[in-house]
C-alpha cells in the first residue's frame, strides 16, 4: 500500500515560480542571485503558512546550483540540486530554534560555520522560529551573524518579528511575507483538486480560503479534511456543514429584514442561527463583514474589495441597491459596538437582539413635529370645498371650550335671541308660543331650536348669520375624549418665546430623570445647548458616539422640553465638534472681564459695596 502524503507536503513549492502569493519577494531574490549580490544574513518574517521556510529552502538550493537558468531558477540536474532534492545535502543545515534555543546550541552552530562547503559555493544555515532563542543565545550569536565567513549565508525565519532583538534585526535584510489572498488560495486549491481528480464548486473553495485566513498550509489541510468528508465531491453545503460555517444566506435574509424595519423577522432569523449551535458573537462578526461587503458594492470602483466569487459579488450589489448609505454606516457602527461590549455583557443574547432592534429602527420614519401657527391644514384630495365664512372678532374661548360672544360696548341681546348662533345661557328657557303658523320642517334639537315671543318677529323664520367656528373635532363620546382633543390642540398651538436660560435650566433638569444613563448625563452636563432662531436647539459634542446617544434620546427629551418651555416647535440638532477645536477655559478674572463687557452695571455694584475678586 502506497504511503499517503498530505497535500501541504505533496504540493509544497519547489521553485520560485510555484511560490503562491509572494511574487514580488521571489523576483527580488532571483535578481539578487542573477546579479551575484547576496547578503550574508536574511530574515523572513510573516504569518504562518505563507511560505517562509519553503522560500528559504528554494533560495538555498538556487544559490548553490551550478547551472542556474536565466529566469533565476535552479536546474535540478546538477549534483548540488540532486543532493538537496534527495535530502542528503551537507551544505544546507536547518535548525529549529524552538527546541534548540540555548547558548550551547548556538556554540555548536558556530563551530560548524568554520567548516567550508564540500559541494557548491555556500554553506547555508536556516534557523526556523528564531524568536524562540533566549537572550543569552542571541548575544552569543551576534558576532558571528555580523561577520560570518565568506562562504556562509544565514536565513532566519520567524512569525513574531517584534520578539527579536534590534541588534539582530540591524544585521539582516528583512523580507516581510504577506498573507495570501483568497483569490490566490482558490486558484491553487483548484489546481490541487484537478490534480487529485476531485470535483468541486468554486463557492466551496472560497469558504475553505476564508477559513484558512491567508495561510496556504492551513488551506491545504482543510482541503484534505473536507475531501475525506465528502468523498471527493466538494459542494458548498457539504463544506459549510463540515467546517461549521454559517451560511451567508442568513446574512442576506436578516439584512433584508433590517432594511424593511422588520424586527420580528430579524429576531426569528437570529433564533434560528443560535439554535444551530452558532455563537451570537460569531453571528455579529459575520454580520459586520456582510454589511461591509454590501457597502463596498455601492460603488463599482470598490467592487474589487469584495473577497469572494463573481456570483457572490453580484448578490451583494443587488442588496446594496436596497440599502442607503446612512443605513449601512449606522448599522456598521451599531454592530461594531455590540462586538466591543459582548464580553462585558452578562446577557449576551439580549445585547445582540438590542443591536438588531436598533439597526431595524434606522430606516423608521421620524416623528412629525407640530405645524407652526399660520399654516393651513391640507384638506384631503376628495374633500368637498367649503364656503369661506366671516370670522367674528368678538369670539373668545374659555377653558371649558364654550364660546361667549358677549363683549363690552355691545347692545344687549334680545331676550331669547341666540348670540352668534349659540343659545343664551344667561336667560331662562322660554316656552314656545303657538301663533297658528304651521311648520313643515322636522323637529329640531331643543338645544338649537329658536323660540318666538309675542310682539316680536319670528326670528327663526329669518335667515340666520353663520359664524365660523374653530377647527375643533367635538365628539359625542365621553368627556375624556373631548378633553384629550382639546389638550392636543392646545399643545399643537403652544409657541411661547424661549429664553436660553430657561432652555439650559430644563436641559439640566432632564438629567435628573435619567440617573441610570451615566454617560448620557455626563454628556448633557458638559455640552450645553444653544438657541438659534427661537426654536432651533443646537448642541456640539466631542465624538460620534455622543451624537448617537443624544439622537436616540431625542424621542423622550424633546417632548419634555416642548412641554416645559410651552413651545411645540422646538427642534434638536446635534453636531460633532471639528477636529482641532479646543474648549476655552477661563480664569475667574477673565470671566469677570467678559461679564463687565456685557453689563457695565457690575462696575457700579463693585464700587458701591467695595467688592474684590476672591
Amino acid at each position: 500500500m502506497e504511503n499517503y502524503i498530505v497535500s501541504a507536503r505533496k504540493y509544497r513549492p519547489a521553485t520560485f515560480q510555484t511560490l503562491v502569493g509572494q511574487s514580488n519577494l521571489a523576483q527580488t531574490l532571483k535578481n539578487a542571485i542573477n546579479s551575484n549580490k547576496l547578503a550574508h544574513a536574511y530574515l523572513f518574517c510573516g504569518p504562518r503558512g505563507v511560505g517562509k521556510t519553503s522560500c528559504a529552502r528554494i533560495f538555498a538550493k538556487t544559490i548553490n546550483c551550478f547551472n542556474p537558468g536565466k529566469d533565476g531558477e535552479a536546474c535540478n540536474q546538477c549534483e548540488s540540486c540532486i543532493s538537496f532534492n534527495e535530502q542528503r545535502s551537507y551544505n544546507i543545515h536547518e535548525l529549529d530554534a524552538a527546541s534548540n534555543n540555548g547558548v550551547d546550541n548556538i556554540k555548536d552552530l558556530i563551530s560548524q560555520v568554520m567548516i567550508p562547503p564540500q559541494v557548491g559555493k555556500y554553506k547555508i544555515f536556516i534557523i526556523d522560529e528564531v524568536h524562540m532563542l533566549s537572550t543569552a543565545a542571541f548575544n552569543a550569536f551576534l558576532k558571528t551573524l555580523e561577520e560570518p565567513p565568506r562562504h556562509v549565508v544565514f536565513i532566519l525565519a520567524t512569525t513574531e518579528k517584534h520578539k527579536i532583538l534590534p541588534t539582530i534585526l540591524s544585521r539582516c535584510q528583512i523580507y516581510d511575507f504577506n498573507r495570501i489572498t483568497i483569490a490566490h488560495i482558490v486558484d491553487h486549491l483548484a489546481y490541487v483538486a484537478n490534480s487529485e481528480n476531485v470535483q468541486f464548486e468554486t463557492a466551496a473553495l472560497n469558504i475553505i480560503a476564508q477559513k484558512a485566513d491567508g495561510g496556504m498550509r492551513d488551506a491545504l489541510s482543510i482541503f484534505d479534511q473536507v475531501v475525506s468528508f465528502t468523498g471527493g465531491n466538494l459542494t458548498y453545503k457539504s463544506v459549510i456543514e463540515n467546517l461549521n460555517v454559517l451560511d451567508y444566506e442568513f446574512y442576506f435574509r436578516i439584512t433584508d429584514a433590517l432594511v424593511n424595519c422588520d424586527v420580528t423577522s430579524s429576531l426569528l432569523v437570529l433564533n434560528e442561527i443560535i439554535s444551530k449551535g452558532f455563537d451570537a458573537q460569531h453571528f455579529i462578526n459575520g454580520l459586520s463583514s456582510h454589511l461591509r461587503n454590501v457597502m463596498v458594492c455601492k460603488d463599482e470602483a470598490t467592487l474589487s474589495l469584495v473577497e469572494g466569487g463573481a456570483d457572490l459579488a453580484s448578490r451583494y450589489s443587488e442588496q446594496a441597491k436596497k440599502c442607503g448609505e446612512k443605513f449601512l454606516y449606522r448599522a456598521l457602527e451599531l454592530s461594531n459596538d455590540c462586538d466591543l461590549n459582548y464580553k462585558a455583557s452578562r446577557n449576551k443574547r439580549l445585547l445582540t437582539e438590542i443591536a438588531l432592534i436598533k439597526i431595524a429602527q434606522i430606516n423608521a420614519q421620524q416623528p412629525v413635529l407640530p405645524q407652526p401657527q399660520g399654516m393651513m391644514r391640507q384638506a384631503p384630495a376628495n374633500a368637498a370645498p367649503q364656503p369661506q365664512q366671516p370670522v367674528q372678532n368678538n369670539m373668545v374661548t374659555d377653558p371649558r371650550g364654550a364660546y361667549n360672544a358677549q363683549m363690552p360696548n355691545q347692545n344687549p341681546p334680545v331676550q331669547g335671541q341666540p348670540q352668534n348662533g349659540m343659545p343664551n345661557r344667561t336667560q331662562p328657557a322660554q316656552q314656545p308660543v303657538n301663533n297658528g303658523a304651521q311648520r313643515t320642517n322636522p323637529v329640531q334639537n331643543p338645544a338649537t331650536q329658536q323660540h318666538s315671543q309675542p310682539g316680536r318677529p319670528d326670528i327663526s323664520a329669518q335667515p340666520r348669520k353663520r359664524v365660523a367656528m374653530p377647527d375643533i373635532s367635538i365628539d359625542l363620546a365621553p368627556k375624556k375624549a373631548a378633553e384629550t382633543v382639546r389638550q392636543e390642540q392646545t399643545m399643537a398651538q403652544m409657541n411661547n418665546p424661549v429664553s436660553p436660560e430657561n432652555l439650559i435650566g430644563y436641559w439640566r433638569e432632564y438629567t435628573k430623570k435619567i440617573p441610570t444613563k451615566t454617560i448620557l448625563v455626563n454628556t448633557m452636563k458638559s455640552c450645553l445647548p444653544q438657541l438659534f432662531n427661537g426654536t432651533e436647539v443646537h448642541v456640539w459634542v466631542e465624538n460620534p458616539t455622543q451624537v448617537g446617544d443624544l439622537n436616540e434620546e431625542t424621542g423622550s427629551l424633546m417632548p419634555y422640553l416642548r412641554e416645559a418651555l410651552s413651545n411645540s416647535f422646538l427642534r434638536l440638532f446635534v453636531h460633532e465638534k471639528e477636529k482641532g477645536e479646543n474648549r476655552k477655559f477661563l480664569t475667574p478674572k477673565e470671566i469677570y472681564k467678559e461679564m463687565v463687557a456685557e453689563n457695565q452695571d457690575l462696575l457700579y455694584l463693585k464700587d458701591t459695596f467695595n467688592l474684590e475678586m476672591a
